[in-house]
């Protein structure tokens, strides 16, 4: 079975839909290669699918730890590079909370995160840098 289908709807934009779910996301180009920048562009999507991964991979482990993640969000920044036009660099800032918040925990957590399948499926030029911050 496909994962999903996508569609291209003029003037840059594309919609992809999910074939299991149906659920829907649209992308459009980035003001500064041409588009609108109205929606998550292509690389938008990779730069934050590596967060959502990372999220949902330590989300799992915890819950396999008895850890509970009282506090989980990310701020992802991506920076692009010319000849060729590429992502060359993802910024990854986690806020995080967890009880108990031990070191042993946050070390586990960490390295589930920065192994998740996205940052094991990038490019290796592509600079992943990631920073944890507890409350």
């Amino acid at each position: 079975m496909s994962t999903s289908k996508v569609y291209y709807k003029g003037e840059l934009r594309t919609e992809a839909i999910h074939i299991l779910s149906g659920k829907s996301i649209m992308t459009d180009a980035p003001l500064d290669n041409h588009g609108k920048g109205e929606a998550f562009s292509p690389t938008d999507l990779t730069a934050t699918s590596l967060a959502n991964c990372m999220t949902t991979m330590m989300a799992i482990g915890a819950e396999g730890r008895g850890i509970s993640i009282v506090k989980m969000e990310t701020d992802v920044k991506k920076a692009m590079s010319s000849n060729p036009r590429r992502i060359s660099e993802i910024i990854v800032n986690m806020t995080i909370k967890i009880e108990p918040d031990t070191e042993s925990n946050r070390e586990i957590l960490e390295a589930i995160g920065l192994n998740c399948p996205v940052a094991k499926s990038l490019h290796p030029e592509i600079q992943q840098n990631v920073s944890f911050i507890y409350e």
